[in-house]
Order: C-alpha cells, then sequence, then structure tokens
C-alpha cells in the first residue's frame, strides 16, 4: 500500500473545506484511505513525520499574509507560525509539497518575496501563461503554452521569490506558479477548482472583500461558463509522480 498524502486545510468555515477536500482528493484521483486530512486552523499543526507520507498537499485560505501583523488574529498567526517551521523543514528535504492560492504566498514569503495586494484578482476565470521553464517541468510537460484556471485572490508574490523558478504567469499577476528546488511547487491560481467548489466559496465569501457582493450572481456564471481540465489536472500529475 502507498504511503498517504497530506491534505493540510486552513478555512474556517466548514462547509468550504468539506467541499475544497471533496475537489482535492477527486481531481487528484485519492480515495479516502490515500489522503491524511489536517485543519490547521483548528489547533496548531502536529509534528509532521514526513517519512509516512508521499508528498503534502495545502488548499487555500481566506488569511492574508500581508494584514498588518497587529491586524492579524491570534489564529492566523499562530497559522503562519507553524508553516514557517513545516516550510523549513520542507525546504531542507526537498519533500513534495503542492500549495494551492495561499501556499503561493505562504511558500513566496519564505523564500523572501515580498507579498502584497498590489496583483491581487478577482473571483473568476483567468489564464496563465507558461515559461520554458514550465513546459520542461513533469508537472505540466505537453500541457498548451496558455490555459484557463479559476482563481481568486487578494495579494500575491510581487516578484517571482529568490531562489525558484518560474513556471506559469498570468496577463494581470506575474507569478502564477514556480517551484523551489526540484519538489516544491506553489500555485497562485487554485488547481482544486472546479465550478462546484467555486459556485459555494463565492457565496460563503462575497462579503470578504473578493470582489463586491452585488457581483455575486454574476461570478457564478462565469465560474460556471468554462471547465479549467489542464489546471486541475496539476493535482493528478503532482499525486502520480510522488506517489510512493
Amino acid at each position: 500500500m502507498s504511503r498517504p498524502f497530506l491534505v493540510i486545510q486552513l478555512r474556517p468555515e466548514d462547509t468550504v473545506a468539506d467541499e475544497e477536500l471533496r475537489a482535492i482528493a477527486e481531481h487528484a484521483g485519492l480515495a479516502e484511505s490515500e489522503y491524511v486530512r489536517v485543519r490547521a486552523e483548528k489547533s496548531a499543526l502536529p509534528a509532521i513525520e514526513f517519512d509516512l507520507y508521499s508528498g503534502i498537499i495545502v488548499g487555500g485560505s481566506p488569511f492574508d499574509i500581508s494584514t498588518p501583523a497587529e491586524n492579524k488574529s491570534e489564529l492566523q498567526r499562530q497559522v503562519e507560525q507553524d508553516f514557517a517551521q513545516l516550510l523549513k523543514q520542507v525546504e531542507d528535504r526537498d519533500f513534495p509539497f503542492l500549495g494551492c492560492c495561499s501556499g503561493n504566498g505562504l511558500l513566496g514569503a519564505h523564500c523572501g518575496a515580498v507579498v502584497s495586494r498590489r496583483y491581487g484578482e478577482s473571483v473568476g476565470l483567468g489564464e496563465v501563461a507558461l515559461t520554458e521553464g514550465g513546459k520542461a517541468g513533469p508537472l505540466l510537460a505537453g500541457f498548451p503554452d496558455r490555459f484557463p484556471v479559476l482563481l481568486g485572490h487578494k495579494e500575491a508574490c510581487d516578484g517571482t521569490p529568490p531562489g525558484t523558478d518560474l513556471l506559469a504567469t498570468g496577463e494581470h499577476c506575474p507569478v502564477q506558479m514556480f517551484r523551489l528546488r526540484n519538489n516544491i511547487y506553489a500555485t497562485q491560481f487554485h488547481p482544486e477548482a472546479d465550478a462546484e467548489g467555486f459556485r459555494l466559496r463565492i457565496e460563503v465569501y462575497k462579503h470578504h472583500g473578493y470582489f463586491p457582493a452585488e457581483d455575486a450572481d454574476r461570478l457564478t456564471e462565469v465560474v460556471s461558463s468554462q471547465p479549467v481540465p489542464e489546471s486541475n489536472k496539476i493535482l493528478r500529475r503532482f499525486v502520480d509522480r510522488y506517489k510512493r
């Protein structure tokens, strides 16, 4: 039996967290016995025995790294402290890691990138373009040069994090996917996302500042208008590459 993947979630809302887990498992091709779920926002991250897992997948979060420290909740400060320790161990081991959206900011900040609201993008459909490094890498090989994604974020890395390789970029947000060392990845867009999950997120987060609340119905139509198969395939590629 292969080692499970550790799925770390950071969403305080149970309905959204459950739906995110459904999407991650479905698009990654993971049966329930093939992953271990940790709700990091419920309690401090436990000590992780890396040898027990094939890799780590981190979901999205409503927490913003760029929020001034004095305005961060105790919960957010705990989550960021836990991830600072986790990412140091991940980097030291070059351990398989895929961070989705919030993972982009957490990993980017770990690498020394400036994370700000300069390149935030409203919830909806976007398009990313692969770099030459992205085209040559194992998770994106054979993908179209450009493909649609679902996204929505108030903050992003201002530039490619130091010591990393940029794999995908966007017209409005320059850092859409990058790799640290050989096995550590982060995406600004949501590779786990599909229309079903985003419809729920739009309803739950319509008063959280991602978009004007009166746009919720229109955005629901937008995210339902086009599938994002290449984006979703990234999760399956990650799992297939690192399952052991």
